[in-house]
């Protein structure tokens, strides 16, 4: 753990700024500090354009900031080689995202279980580990369906299952309910809360909803680039 690391923080920004397009004329991010304690659910919102993506990506390690630092449990991104920041992305970040990303040529199983083949686990660890999961998320039975043979929040379910088959410390998702219709998504909302409160993994939620991101600990406002709200949930602050 490096010494600068504040105490209980899994994820830290500190002044991070990115910009793209011709010579950085657009500011994603514009100094954004900050601090997720692990175990922690916190809920990113803003308009389109605000740089809530933005800022997953560069936790996620995926883009790298034009400066600033970023650390994950006191681990400098900076300082990683590529080989390094996919070996952390591997073994302690799970995805989810609105668009479900699963390999459409893969069944449900397939999707699942190559991640897990890739950390090095067993035959044996791999195959109970998927059925530990898919049982979780309440997705036993579609194992041998693929992709395209599945509801939006059956899909979403299996996307779930496969980020938190690697037993991931911090999940990252981006808008995940953003294709489901009202029940469904608060269905992948109570889930990924589930899953958090159990496991005491740190979720980090980019949504458009207030609804949804009240199922967070914590809620982030995004704009321009910046981050110009920080509250507590009602839920949390009324206990």
């Amino acid at each position: 753990m490096i010494g600068d690391a504040k105490p209980g923080a899994l994820v830290e920004l500190v002044d991070v700024h990115k910009t793209y397009g011709p010579h950085g004329t657009t500011a994603a991010l514009a100094g954004v500090s900050l601090t997720v304690v692990e175990g922690s659910f916190v809920s990113l919102v803003g308009p389109s354009g605000s740089g809530k993506t933005t800022l997953l990506n560069v936790i996620a390690g995926l883009d790298e900031p034009d400066r600033g630092r970023v650390l994950i449990d006191g681990q400098n991104l900076a300082g990683m080689t590529d080989s390094q920041r996919s070996h952390l992305r591997l073994h302690n970040i799970g995805f989810v995202f609105q668009a479900f990303n699963l390999v459409p040529s893969l069944s449900v199983y397939e999707n699942i279980t190559w991640p897990l083949e890739f950390s090095g686990l067993s035959r044996g660890d791999v195959s109970s580990r998927t059925a530990n999961v898919l049982e979780r998320v309440g997705a036993r039975g579609l194992e041998e369906r693929y992709p395209a043979e599945l509801s939006g929040g059956e899909q979403q379910r299996v996307a779930i299952a496969r980020a938190v088959a690697t037993r991931p410390r911090l999940i990252l998702a981006d808008e995940p309910t953003g294709n489901l219709d009202s029940h469904t998504g608060r269905v992948i909302l109570d889930l990924l809360r589930e899953l958090s409160d159990a496991e005491r993994a740190t979720v980090i939620m980019v949504t458009h909803n207030m609804f949804a991101a009240s199922y967070g600990d914590r809620t982030l406002e995004l704009r321009d680039g910046q981050i110009v709200r920080d509250v507590a949930s009602p839920r949390v602050a009324s206990v």
